[in-house]
């Protein structure tokens, strides 16, 4: 157990960051499953402009990287550039 009260603040800090920063990571995951494994390119072009913005938000939090966010917008723009 922490033994000063800055410690047990910073723990506390920490358990609510790591519970914030799931839940955002989870729906994440979410959105760009339901992105990936739709086949219809009117559907996909809808959810494309939430899914990007979700990603944007989450870099400029910092949760995720920059680059990853990069990332994964770039190939989720590929997949429904595919889409017939």
């Amino acid at each position: 157990m922490a033994n000063h009260k800055s410690s047990v603040k910073r723990i506390r800090q920490t358990e609510a960051r790591r519970i914030h920063n799931r839940y955002f990571a989870k729906t994440t995951r979410n959105a760009l499953k339901a992105i990936r494994t739709t086949t219809d390119k009117a559907v996909a072009t809808e959810m494309l402009p939430k899914v990007t913005a979700l990603l944007d938000k989450l870099a400029k939090k910092s949760i995720i990287h920059k680059n990853k966010a990069a990332n994964l917008k770039s190939s989720i723009q590929k997949h429904v550039n595919v889409l017939a």
